[in-house]
């Protein structure tokens, strides 16, 4: 990798690359992401994330885009989603989650639909959201 990370999420992506996304660095949160080919056995810097986070997660979607959701930032955890497009390596914004949430997860279902479950956001939380 290009950068020291952990608290970080990796993506398999439909062309095989892996999107490597947020976590903690040397210097704090990271909104930096990677690519790693396994075909070439080769790291390439991509676009950064809109918000810096880690304890978030990363779903692959039908369209092949990648939703991230949540996690943390330095002022506590976050309410923010973001998309990846493979296709332009480009991140955009796309609708807040209901509750602010890290340590949680998200679960692409059959029907296209991410079921983001769980989580703290300073209490232990049991609600649960569709994107």
């Amino acid at each position: 990798m290009n950068y020291v990370r952990n608290l970080h999420t990796a993506t398999v992506l439909p062309n095989g690359k892996v999107l490597v996304t947020g976590g903690f660095g040397k210097d704090g949160r990271l909104n930096s992401s990677e690519l790693y080919d396994p075909s070439t056995e080769t790291w390439t810097i991509t676009s950064n994330m809109n918000y810096s986070r880690d304890y978030h997660t990363a779903s692959i979607l039908t369209n092949g885009k990648v939703l991230i959701t949540g996690g943390e930032d330095l002022w506590g955890p976050l309410g923010t989603a973001e998309l990846y497009d493979p296709s332009t390596g480009t991140w955009a914004t796309t609708g807040n989650m209901t509750y602010v949430r890290q340590c949680h997860t998200a679960s692409t279902l059959k029907n296209g639909k991410v079921l983001i479950t769980g989580g703290d956001n300073y209490e232990i939380l049991n609600s649960a959201e569709l994107y």
